[in-house]
């Protein structure tokens, strides 16, 4: 077997499918896989349309697709991104478990062919677009449908939030990683091509000041924060507008082979790009600092990386706020995730009851007969739109006030308790997303890749909960054999 990382275009034509010795060989071995592996790898393998819908999306854009040299097939891509989530490792670590594992080798569908590198992976997953990772989870729980595993008579949901990868928010770190990170963008430039426009370097600057505010005690603070303040603006002002001089003059140039001239137009589109995002923040600043004004949440931008995230309040003592996007979760009676939704601010749980019911039955052309929430989901009109809809049971407790003796009698009956069980069952299902697929913080850059990252996840808790379904079937029919 090869070791050696190996850079493969994902984008060239299919490998040829001859069986190599060294493949004849681990099959003469009887290499097995683990039966979870084995049933989700035989799943995947009965549903086709996923590895299509995967491979549409690596030749999207492509003038000639099947020209080129042999690179990752899509079955190859699906089956290394799920066990990526599944195991919960970074790019670094699949590629080395893939490389050193004969069974992760049969999973993966590399067999003995060499292993790209991490990179190679990297940019096979960033092709896969948000909207096939959606499709492939409603076919992977309609299939489960098929296959009798679920009935869709239930469904339970909730909220969390997934945080994406950036710091702690402060104007003045916003400040001093907008000047620090142009600064380095256009020295980067610089090193390309010759530019007559001077560009001084202020990081040293920017970065004292922004200490300096950091350190400030109460006392301090009330004396000379404004004046810092001023400073670091008038910096970072400055910055800003000598960065888009000089990257105007690169665009201009005449003269560059064609591939420098790429490499160009793409470091002057990222400064102009950190360029938005630090006026954005300029302007944050002087609103809240100088003239002492609250800035809406909405206006607010909290990573000049990530300008995509949202602050969310969710009232929890240890984490009063969390930045990233509040993500909406529906789960069925057998354990699968029906529905999940990136949502845009922090909208209030109950808008969501509605668009549940009627994803539910948009995917099992039925309602479910139990729908459970926590009282975050309740209003009146929510609970008259799951009597609309038919369900039969809907347990959401009332949120605060007095409630009417019908409401209080209801709540009380068994039926509604054991419903409020069930949906307890989601906070288990949230924690393993958290704890064993790597769902708390997205280290993806881009709100596209963000929703990739969660739907993934979902998937691949997905695939391993049908497998356990499956495996407790067979478990069975087996005692009943004998």
């Amino acid at each position: 077997m090869a070791h050696g990382c190996v850079t493969v275009c994902f984008m060239g034509r299919q490998p040829n499918p001859q069986v190599t010795f060294a493949e004849a060989e681990l099959r003469a071995q009887g290499i097995v896989l683990d039966s979870t592996l084995k049933i989700i790898s035989d799943f995947i393998d009965a549903e086709r349309d996923l590895v299509d819908r995967v491979h549409q999306d690596l030749v999207r854009g492509l003038k000639r697709p099947t020209a080129g040299r042999n690179g990752m097939t899509a079955s190859r891509v699906l089956r290394s991104f799920i066990l990526r989530r599944i195991k919960n490792w970074d790019l670094r670590e699949l590629r080395e478990r893939i490389a050193d594992g004969c069974t992760l080798r049969i999973f993966t569908d590399f067999g003995a062919s060499p292993i790209p590198c991490h990179q190679t992976f990297n940019r096979s997953f960033n092709r896969v677009t948000p909207e096939t990772i959606r499709a492939i989870n409603d076919a992977v729980v309609q299939a489960a449908v098929k296959l009798r595993l679920e009935d869709a008579n239930k469904l339970r949901v909730d909220t969390t939030v997934v945080e994406t990868d950036i710091h702690f928010p402060t104007d003045s770190t916003l400040l001093w990683d907008t000047v620090r990170v142009i600064t380095r963008l256009v020295h980067r430039l610089q090193e390309r091509v010759s530019l007559r426009s001077p560009f001084p370097d202020r990081t040293r600057r920017a970065r004292r000041r922004s200490h300096e505010i950091s350190r400030m005690t109460r006392t301090e603070r009330s004396r000379q924060q404004k004046a810092k303040y001023k400073d670091l603006l008038r910096i970072t002002q400055d910055v800003i507008e000598k960065a888009r001089v000089v990257s105007a003059e690169a665009q201009a140039m005449k003269g560059l082979d064609f591939l420098e001239a790429i490499i160009v137009d793409t470091l002057c589109r990222e400064i102009l790009n950190f360029c938005g995002h630090g006026e954005g923040v300029l302007s944050q600043t002087r609103r809240r600092v100088l003239h002492e004004e609250k800035v809406p949440v909405e206006d607010k931008i909290f990573s000049i990386f990530e300008p995509h995230t949202d602050l969310i309040v969710r009232g929890k003592t240890d984490k009063p706020v969390e930045f990233g996007h509040k993500v909406f979760l529906a789960e069925s009676g057998a354990g699968l995730l029906s529905e999940y939704r990136v949502l845009k601010g922090n909208p209030s749980d109950e808008h969501h009851v509605e668009p549940s019911l009627g994803h539910h039955r948009e995917l099992f052309d039925k309602s479910p007969r139990l729908y459970a929430g926590d009282r975050g989901f309740y209003s009146p009109d929510n609970v008259a739109r799951c009597e609309a809809e038919g369900v039969k049971l809907e347990c959401i407790p009332v949120r605060g006030g007095a409630r009417t003796p019908e409401r209080e009698e209801y709540q009380k009956s068994p039926a509604f308790k054991k419903g409020q069980r069930f949906r307890a069952g989601i906070e288990g299902t949230i924690s393993v997303l958290f704890r064993g697929r790597g769902m708390k913080r997205c280290t993806s850059e881009g709100l596209a890749r963000f929703e990739v990252f969660v739907g993934v996840a979902v998937l691949a808790n997905n695939l391993m909960r049908i497998a356990a379904l499956l495996n407790k079937r067979s478990s069975r029919r087996k005692r009943k054999a004998a």
